[in-house]
């Protein structure tokens, strides 16, 4: 019979990584404490209008905000796939509620917010608690991890504390640290540069010409907000060979959206000069480059380091070796079903502390990381890009580890149809959909009928 071990535990971040790997801790025994720094649980979710204030000499500065969340946000994925295992994401009725199945941002804060209370986690959670420093206790003893704390309650001084726990889980999330290209002539150019980490609304940008930098996700969706408000929109991509055949309808469509190569060096006098010889003269810059992890608080000295967005190195993304089980990661992979992932996590980190899961060896960590990394360069994936899972089979045998149960096919489906019709339809996809036989299945199946009762329609 396995002797379980009862760990005192720090959770740092209370978004949707941080509070169902507390939850899973508890679950098993372990004393934790959430550190958010916020005034309430949501993470990214939390959204945050304020993103500026004026200095003294009346200029406009951006504030140090975590939510990268704009106003107009809606899911990507469908609600039927976003909730944890055991927890739905309903319907729900009620004025503010957003009964969408792709529904906006604050309905996914409030699905958190009801996590939260229905399994007694704010109880757990120490709010307006900004984490300064983690690092080993003692240098002779990894299985402690030094915590310094800046608290404080609304109105009142900060209080600095420093606690010693058994382990830290870091769960700060991966969407606040802006991405920059480097660009000839960006420490000059005079006029508006902005990250779409601070866009919120496009008022800002009425009438003006805008560049927008990047095609992802959050490039493709700020374009077409832009082209209803912006006197030009021009969008330069890396490679037009990336364009979706949706993204590229809605380019055709829109007379004021046009699409751009590369920036070749922004001008003194306004100009953007694009690599193909063309230029425009620009208001704004707007810059849908992605974010970089960081954790600016972390002191493993030089054991886990973040190189050219590679965190590292991680046994499967969770733990690095030499100071395992002491300190882990919740939330670093992306491009996955992230709510059941996240849930996997929790419980196999918290398994392997209560001595219910077993880790290999420091050494054989290493050795796998090392293969992993071989075969993410054998199939052309950039470091960058280590941390992208895409596939489903790596989900299911990650949640082999902890006896957590498989992605269930429906929502694979649902998910694989979803990206299918943003690709075919980038508009409208939220609002028509052709998944009616996937979605019968869904709400049959044990996770929404058995849980927490009917979902209302």
């Amino acid at each position: 019979m396995v002797s379980k071990k009862k760990w005192s535990v720090c959770v740092i971040g209370a978004g949707p990584s941080g509070l169902v790997a507390a939850r899973e801790l508890r679950k098993e025994g372990h004393r934790v404490v959430v550190l958010e720094q916020k005034h309430d649980v949501g993470g990214q979710w939390l959204y945050d209008p304020n993103i500026e204030k004026e200095d003294p000499l009346g200029q406009t500065k951006f504030l140090d905000v975590h939510s990268s969340i704009y106003t107009s946000l809606r899911l990507l994925s469908p609600r039927e796939i976003m909730g944890y295992t055991d927890f739905p994401f309903f319907v729900k009725e009620g004025p503010g509620r957003d009964p969408r199945r792709f529904p906006g941002h604050k309905e996914l804060w409030l699905y958190l917010k009801e996590f939260s209370v229905h399994f007694g986690l704010r109880e757990l959670i120490r709010f307006n608690t900004r984490v300064e420093y983690v690092g080993i206790a003692n240098y002779y003893d990894n299985n402690k991890q030094k915590v310094d704390e800046i608290g404080s309650d609304v109105g009142s001084e900060e209080v600095v504390v420093e606690e010693v726990f058994d382990a830290v889980v870091v769960a700060n999330g991966h969407y606040s640290h802006p991405r920059l290209p480097s660009i000839k002539g960006m420490d000059t150019w005079k006029r508006k540069q902005m990250h779409s980490h601070v866009y919120r609304v496009p008022k800002a940008f009425q009438n003006q010409v805008v560049v927008v930098v990047g095609n992802s996700l959050s490039g493709q969706d700020l374009s077409m907000e832009l082209a209803g408000v912006a006197k030009e929109v021009h969008i330069s991509a890396r490679s037009q060979n990336t364009l979706t055949e949706g993204f590229s309808t809605v380019i055709s469509k829109y007379e004021n959206l046009h699409l751009r190569p590369q920036i070749k060096s922004l001008e003194e006098d306004g100009r953007i000069l694009f690599v193909d010889g063309s230029f425009v003269v620009a208001d704004a810059i707007l810059y849908c480059t992605g974010y970089t992890y960081s954790f600016p608080f972390l002191d493993t000295k030089g054991t886990v380091a973040v190189e050219d967005n590679r965190v590292g190195p991680l046994y499967h993304h969770t733990f690095p070796p030499s100071l395992a089980p002491s300190l882990s990661f919740v939330g670093i992979p992306r491009k996955i079903i992230a709510f059941p992932f996240f849930e996997s996590q929790g419980k196999w980190i918290a398994q392997v502390l209560s001595g219910k899961r077993k880790l290999p060896s420091p050494d054989d960590m290493m050795h796998h990381i090392h293969q992993f990394y071989r075969q993410r360069e054998a199939d052309g994936i950039p470091k960058r890009d280590t941390h992208d899972i895409i596939h489903f089979e790596y989900c299911d045998m990650y949640a082999d580890q902890a006896d957590f149960p498989h992605l269930e096919e429906w929502r694979k489906k649902m998910c694989l149809v979803a990206l299918d019709n943003s690709y075919a339809n980038l508009e409208t996809y939220r609002d028509s959909w052709d998944d009616d036989e996937l979605l019968q299945e869904a709400l049959q199946s044990p996770h929404f009928t058995q849980q927490l009762g009917p979902i209302i329609t």
